[in-house]
């Protein structure tokens, strides 16, 4: 059986993300907003472009950082 690298890529970012929880909503910003971008460069990067990827990645992560409770 074949895995898809795209569902293997996002259950690792979904473990990372869960793993880089600040002490303040600032703190959980900034790490989510890292992760975001790096997993969204690299599943662009399969798609072709890496920098959108990186952008949307890294605002998705930044805001769920920010809106999440410790």
């Amino acid at each position: 059986m074949r895995r898809n690298p795209l569902l293997l890529i996002a259950s690792f970012v979904m473990v990372l993300a869960a793993a880089a929880c600040g002490n303040s909503p600032g703190e959980r910003a900034v790490s989510g907003g890292l992760l975001g971008a790096g997993a969204g460069a690299a599943v662009g990067s399969m798609s072709g472009n890496a920098g959108t990827g990186a952008l949307i990645g890294g605002g998705l992560g930044a805001v769920g950082g920010a809106v999440t409770a410790r």
